[in-house]
């Protein structure tokens, strides 16, 4: 059952959805097959009547579980996605400065960039939240990007009651996140009120999950018994472990996230 705050969330995305998609076209949504961008992209198929009328963007490194492919391959065609599948270059076309596991996802970076320029997006719609790590705290719904895909985080739009939009800056573009406001636990209560098809991956066997779902290379389950949705939300409610503590590149240091969103990252 949708509750009115899962209702006031979701009336609030759709709404960011659809001024984006109509003020700041042609524009594209970010797909990781995690469970947050696949409930932006359920989001969309509300705002549009059943349909994403923009393409969807996987930024493939190569290094998704064998699952994840599975998943994305199955609700593209279930779906009837335009999905666009952008290979990412290889590490040592990143910073070399970089801690070795923020180099590997900063991957995505140069992917990103890379369609930037050859498709000239105005917008990009990414499904990331506040709650899930320091830096992207810091966003905004509505976030202008650089020429180069840069995120200036002293120089941001303010954002009255909640909403901004913004100009675009010249050659640049902004990236939008209607699920900004959500938490993770508003997420997983949604996916269960909507029955919106995850990655199994996030429940748990044998004693494991995936809390949150990156490359094989820089992400590993944590222990969990939580085998349900219902289990998944059950177990969110009395834990204090951080959502993100199987992503081996935050235990690299702070400053490597911030470096890599700064730069451009998710």
């Amino acid at each position: 059952m949708v509750t009115e705050e899962l209702e006031r969330l979701e009336g609030h995305a759709v709404s960011v959805i659809r001024d984006a998609y109509r003020l700041f076209a042609p524009c594209c949504v970010l797909w990781s097959m995690g469970k947050d961008s696949t409930a932006l992209l359920w989001l969309i198929r509300k705002a549009f009547l059943g349909t994403v009328p923009m393409p969807v963007v996987q930024l493939d490194t190569g290094m998704e579980l064998p699952e994840v492919y599975d998943f994305r391959d199955r609700i593209a065609d279930e779906w009837k996605l335009d999905l666009r599948v952008e290979p990412c270059p290889p590490e040592d076309a990143c910073d070399p400065t970089l801690p070795p596991q923020a180099r590997a996802a900063a991957r995505k970076t140069e992917g990103l960039r890379t369609l930037l320029l050859r498709d000239g997006y105005r917008a990009v719609l990414v499904g990331i939240r506040r709650d899930e790590q320091a830096t992207r705290a810091k966003e905004r719904l509505v976030s202008p990007r650089g020429l180069d895909g840069t995120w200036n985080v002293r120089e941001q739009p303010p954002e009255f009651w909640d909403y901004t939009l913004s100009e675009i800056p010249h050659g640049g573009h902004v990236r939008v996140h209607p699920l900004l406001q959500w938490t993770e636990l508003d997420v997983w209560r949604y996916t269960r009120a909507e029955a919106i098809p995850i990655v199994p991956l996030y429940l748990a066997r044998d004693g494991m999950r995936y809390r949150s779902l990156g490359e094989m290379n820089i992400t590993v389950p944590v222990r969990s018994d939580a085998a349900t949705i219902d289990d998944v939300i059950a177990e969110l409610a009395t834990t204090d472990e951080a959502e993100r503590a199987g992503r081996t590149m935050d235990h690299e240091s702070e400053a490597s996230f911030e470096r890599l969103r700064t730069g451009g990252y998710l």
